[in-house]
């Protein structure tokens, strides 16, 4: 981001140069010509066709995406300046009205540059401006303008002020946009950061837990194995049944436990799983619905094309919170409708509960933030937020204008092809 900012300051460096090299040659000409004021034009405009030349090779690195780096942004300074002081001593030196120009330069340094580089161009424009009062070629005045020598340095001074105004305004604000689009984005960084660090945490624990989970299951496994052979228990129905209903809930648990594994990169052996794009999402709103028996579930998959897949249990554990919050939300009726919307998979979950709360909706995805009101609510929607920012996706949320909440998933179909999840 650094370089990004230094390459679109260099490029409005580039742009004040343009207005320079014109301003020069208008002023020139005037001066020359209307004015009658004899000037060295060959030396003035090879200083001129240089400018020229830096903003081409400048323009050239730009568009390269080159990186840009203070060193060099303070060279661009540094050239400018001493192209002025050549130019202010062919035309009468510290006499010369536009001699304020340097500020021009200096201010923008200050903007631009790294503390050292800002100081130094105001030492480099200083000693110009001292060497410039005492050596300079002077000019030759015709008779008509000997008399009103005072008047013209007034007038002269008056055109660099205004414009020297005119340009400062326009090109600080814009660098300042530059500068804070910069920090904003540092901030974004940092934000991230903290959040994928909580992530980590939690997925440690998650982990660790399920190793810890691993033992009692076993054990439980085993001993009711030992049950279902016993006589005096499985002569008896109601106890087979129950005991088979504990098998089947204990088998769950280790899918669940093998599935947090799985999702912390600890996979029990099991191969990659290829399928498409409406497969996968058949399949996997069929598990959720057999598993939770929602009153009432309406699914609609507009997902057409035979895209190919890569089964991917983090993304089926983000739609399978988006499914349970809007459960617990919303028991009587959840919607789910899976589209295309050019490159992108799109997931919309509705519901008809009460819907988020306008601060929720301003921080979505921040941890904590919750209307469940209980401890440790409200990373669901973090963790969606955070897995599908990894995926390349993005979730957004909003409350239906007939009551109830939606929840839009999107994720680039390119992060779900085989070609494109190596890292699955």
């Amino acid at each position: 981001m650094r370089d990004t900012t230094d390459r679109k300051n260099l490029f409005l460096l580039v742009q004040l140069r343009w207005l320079a090299v014109v301003g020069q040659v208008v002023t020139i000409l005037i001066v020359h010509v209307q004015m009658g004021i004899a000037l060295p034009l060959q030396p003035m405009s090879a200083v001129v066709v240089f400018l020229i030349a830096l903003n081409t090779a400048s323009l050239v690195q730009i568009r390269r995406k080159s990186s840009v780096s203070n060193t060099q942004l303070f060279l661009e300074l540094l050239i400018d300046v001493f192209a002025l002081t050549v130019q202010l001593y062919l035309s009468g030196g510290a006499t010369n009205p536009f001699i304020s120009l340097y500020l021009l330069q200096v201010a923008l340094g200050a903007v631009l540059l790294e503390a050292w580089s800002a100081w130094a161009l105001v030492l480099v424009a200083t000693a110009g401006f001292t060497w410039l009062t005492g050596t300079y070629r002077a000019l030759p005045l015709p008779h008509q303008l000997e008399g009103g020598l005072f008047s013209l340095h007034i007038q002269g001074m008056f055109i660099c002020f205004v414009l020297a105004a005119s340009l400062l305004v326009p090109f600080l604000t814009q660098i300042n946009r530059n500068l804070r689009a910069r920090d904003a984005y540092l901030a974004e960084l940092r934000q991230r950061s903290m959040e994928e660090a909580h992530i980590v945490r939690m997925g440690l624990l998650a982990s660790g837990a399920a190793h810890e989970l691993g033992t009692p299951l076993a054990t439980l496994s085993v001993i009711l194995n030992d049950w279902r052979r016993m006589p005096a228990l499985t002569a008896d129905p109601d106890l087979s049944e129950e005991m088979a209903e504990m098998q089947s809930q204990i088998d769950r648990c280790k899918a669940i436990v093998s599935g947090i594994l799985l999702s912390s990169g600890e996979a029990r052996g099991e191969g990659t799983v290829r399928t498409t794009v409406r497969d996968f999402m058949d399949d996997l709103v069929e598990d959720w619905r057999c598993s939770r028996s929602p009153a009432r579930f309406d699914y609609e998959n507009a997902f057409r094309s035979k895209e190919r897949m890569i089964s991917d249990l983090a993304l089926k554990q983000v739609l399978f919170n988006v499914l349970d919050n809007a459960l617990e939300a919303s028991p009587g009726w959840i919607g789910v409708a899976v589209r295309r919307q050019g490159d992108n998979l799109v997931v919309a979950v509705n519901d008809a509960g009460p819907g988020f709360d306008d601060a929720i909706l301003a921080e979505l995805g921040k941890p904590y933030r919750s209307t469940k009101n209980r401890p440790g609510s409200g990373l669901g929607l973090f963790l969606v937020v955070n897995v599908l920012r990894k995926l390349g996706g993005t979730v957004s949320a909003k409350n239906r204008s007939g009551g109830g909440a939606s929840v839009t998933l999107t994720l680039p179909l390119s992060t779900l092809s085989p070609e494109g999840t190596d890292g699955h």
